[in-house]
């Protein structure tokens, strides 16, 4: 599909040292990219521009120029197009010194693990000083994600995995959220306001982080004595706002003791906000949703959404580049691990400031 807005953290209280790293990079952003507005473009940064510039795992530039690959989701994907947008800003500055960032992603996510995969195998063919990509479904992508750590490829992973995935292919550095706390957050803020039974829709069932989500959602909700089940659906109804209302629509028929839905999008968001509305329960089921969208934000100022949780995609983009940059460039790389961007979770009390953000199409 952001930028670091006031919001209240999930889950674990993130460290001191932790906090300072993402300060720092907060800082850093300011300095290179200005206040970002408007919304996310393809610019430059789809298009290699350089031939393939040296840079090694070691942190030290062979030649002038960095070229960076970015994988990441559908362009046309809200959350990712978001995303992009940070990974844009981030370009100027690898631009600026001569190099490059080309971004790549798959046409849809019916194959998701196999298809990252082969778009890895595709940037290491370009000789790339980095390749930055989320690890998405590890016993796809790992053998093609090491391939590049022995090639000398400098690789950081982002948005998937954690840092234990990211330590088993040999990335640097993780730069994400932690989807498993980001959802036992999630799974507990229902719980406290009521929800007895949560039903966690996943559209891209056997994705790491999804997965994560839907079980964060469920150990949060038992940990206040309330319950959760998964709704797994083909990822061929990614997208497809009909199939999935009437899939959701069906689930809440079904079964009446569901009280709360959860969704790990936001388009699929607006497809159960629709199906709660025809399944005439909207009196007792309240929604929630991973990631930010202006019609998510809408329902929760107008009370018919409980929760959004935030993990800032925009910083995701931009961290996980200018970080890959700074460190071909220079060798500098910050200590801490992971780099977290959230979760965040963006409630009535603080929908006013992620407005904000939206309007300025970064979150």
């Amino acid at each position: 599909m952001e930028r670091k807005q006031p919001g209240r953290p999930l889950g674990r209280r993130l460290s001191g040292r932790t906090m300072t790293a993402v300060s720092l990079l907060a800082l850093t952003a300011a300095a290179l990219t200005g206040c970002a507005s408007g919304k996310a473009t393809g610019g430059d940064a789809d298009q290699a521009t350089a031939s393939a510039g040296g840079g090694t795992a070691s942190g030290t530039k062979s030649s002038g120029k960095n070229n960076i690959y970015v994988i990441g989701g559908k362009s046309d994907d809200p959350f990712w197009s978001t995303v992009k947008r940070g990974v844009d800003d981030a370009a100027k500055l690898v631009k600026s010194g001569g190099g490059s960032v080309t971004y790549l992603g798959p046409q849809n996510y019916d194959n998701l693990g196999p298809d990252v995969a082969k778009l890895t195998l595709t940037a290491i063919s370009q000789n790339p000083s980095a390749i930055l990509v989320p690890d998405w479904v590890p016993e796809n992508q790992d053998a093609a994600i090491k391939q590049a750590v022995a090639k000398g490829i400098l690789v950081l992973t982002y948005n998937a995995g954690g840092t234990e995935a990211a330590e088993n292919v040999g990335a640097v550095k993780y730069v994400g959220s932690d989807d498993y706390e980001a959802g036992k957050a999630g799974g507990a803020k229902f719980a406290e306001e009521g929800a007895k039974n949560v039903l966690c829709v996943n559209t891209v069932p056997g994705s790491a982080n999804q997965e994560a989500r839907c079980k964060g959602i469920k150990d949060g909700a038992v940990s206040k004595g309330s319950s959760s089940k998964q709704l797994p659906l083909p990822s061929s109804n990614f997208g497809n706002p009909s199939a999935v209302t009437q899939a959701i629509k069906g689930a809440l028929l079904k079964d009446s003791s569901i009280d709360a839905v959860v969704t790990i999008g936001v388009a699929d968001a607006d497809s159960a906000a629709s199906a709660i509305k025809q399944a005439k329960v909207g009196d007792k089921v309240k929604l929630g949703t991973f990631d930010l969208s202006q019609s998510q934000l809408d329902r929760i100022k107008d009370g018919s959404q409980l929760f959004a949780i935030d993990q800032q995609p925009y910083l995701q983009g931009f961290y996980v580049v200018s970080i890959a940059d700074q460190y071909l460039s220079y060798g500098v790389l910050p200590p801490q691990n992971p780099i977290l961007t959230g979760p965040l979770l963006v409630t009535k009390d603080n929908v006013a400031a992620a407005i904000a953000g939206t309007k300025a199409g970064v979150r």
